[in-house]
């Protein structure tokens, strides 16, 4: 029997999509009472990256994988902090510049877990799990990105 702390299923939402991120869905899914704070942080297509426009990003996930490390690092994460209720989302397929790829929400007690609850989530989700982003560029080509440490 496996006794570990583990987010109950009406906690924690996990999810790999290829449709757009409905952010209010997600901050309704974490709102729990007996919190107060609430972090939500959207990685969005940004149109620039140094001098390079970006015209889209496409992902790709091995789901199975991915929304099996995603369970695991929230796990990790309740294990590590008071998170009442969490949601983990990445986008799979075109994302447009502006468009959200992923979208952590964790709801704690205090700002401070909240805060660095979903800062070790989205460092830990893109070390870890099997995603990859493919950059088209107005001009260029396009480019794999590969996974890389956070700084």
């Amino acid at each position: 029997m496996d006794d570990s702390p583990q987010l109950e299923e009406n906690r924690g939402m996990i999810s790999i999509t290829s449709q757009p991120i409905d952010t209010s869905a997600i901050l309704a899914h974490v709102s729990d009472e007996a919190c107060g704070a609430t972090v939500l942080f959207l990685g969005t297509t940004r149109r620039w990256t140094g001098e390079t426009e970006t015209a889209y990003l496409e992902y790709e996930a091995y789901t199975e994988m991915a929304t099996a490390k995603m369970q695991e690092l929230a796990d990790t994460a309740a294990e590590r902090w008071p998170i009442k209720k969490l949601a983990i989302v990445h986008r799979v397929g075109r994302v447009e510049v502006q468009e959200a790829s992923v979208a952590v929400a964790v709801s704690c007690p205090h700002r401070a877990e909240a805060f660095d609850a979903g800062e070790w989530l989205i460092d830990e989700l893109k070390k870890q799990v099997p995603i990859w982003k493919k950059e088209w560029y107005a001009v260029q080509t396009p480019t794999w990105i590969h996974p890389s440490p956070a700084p």
